[in-house]
């Protein structure tokens, strides 16, 4: 019989799958800045939000806070890495104005990191304290993303159309939500356990909604950028813009 240890990395590599998906999803609209050499009217925002997400778990799951979270890690370092060089395309093809700001608000992230990891290794002592004070700030600020979601099925049922709601997305969403809850409860995680598990719930939701409402959707138009779409990957959260 399979031992829990052994289940719960299988589903956890399974989740580093999904989630390393959800991170390559913004591709094409960082390839469409990279030939118009132009960002247009695509803002930074997602991804500077999904950059401090990763890096807030990372820090999580790093053995002196929470020991045995190493897929924690690695899908976060790499979504890390990812939002990483998304910002870095971002500052080289925006005007100062655009840059200025990013930078502004990049710099901030990286002085409240620092921040958060010197108070935790030098203020809390132990593992219970230092994965609950991190646990907490992740599930805080992985709940605020959720606004991006929610708007977008408010949306959808204003104008009793899907598509500012992409059926793949969703679905991808929801079975990334459902693959880190059960991650997260396997040896329960009440802090990777609450965000995925609001992550498969509004997955579900935008499911329904998309079956309600695809009918009635008009024919879709090229090359319009969509609202951000949250999503939680290993713990964290990824949001980003998409293009269709």
């Amino acid at each position: 019989m399979i031992s829990p240890d052994a289940a719960r990395n299988v589903v956890g590599i399974i989740g580093n799958v999904i989630s390393f998906g959800l991170f390559l999803s913004p591709v094409l609209t960082f390839w469409r800045i990279y030939k118009a050499k132009d960002v247009e009217e695509f803002k930074p925002d997602p991804y500077l939000a999904t950059l401090l997400n990763c890096m807030l778990w990372v820090f999580y799951g790093i053995p002196v806070v929470h020991p045995n979270s190493i897929l924690v890690v690695t899908i976060n370092g790499i979504g890390l890495v990812i939002e990483a060089v998304y910002l870095t395309i971002f500052f080289l093809y925006s005007d100062s104005q655009k840059r200025k700001k990013a930078f502004a608000i990049l710099a901030v992230e990286i002085l409240f990191m620092v921040a958060v990891v010197l108070g935790v290794i030098l203020g809390a002592h132990t593992h219970e304290k230092r994965s609950m004070i991190v646990g907490i700030l992740c599930v805080i600020f992985g709940s605020m993303m959720y606004a991006s979601p929610l708007t977008i099925m408010s949306r959808v049922i204003k104008t009793k159309s899907v598509e500012y709601m992409p059926f793949l997305l969703s679905l991808v969403s929801f079975l990334n939500g459902c693959c880190w809850t059960a991650y997260a409860l396997i040896r329960f995680d009440l802090y990777v356990t609450i965000p995925n598990a609001l992550g498969a719930f509004f997955g579900l939701v935008q499911l329904i909604l998309y079956f309600c409402y695809y009918k009635s959707t008009p024919k879709k138009e090229k090359n319009v950028e969509l609202p951000t779409v949250s999503s939680n990957v290993g713990g964290g959260n990824v949001t980003v813009s998409v293009e269709r």
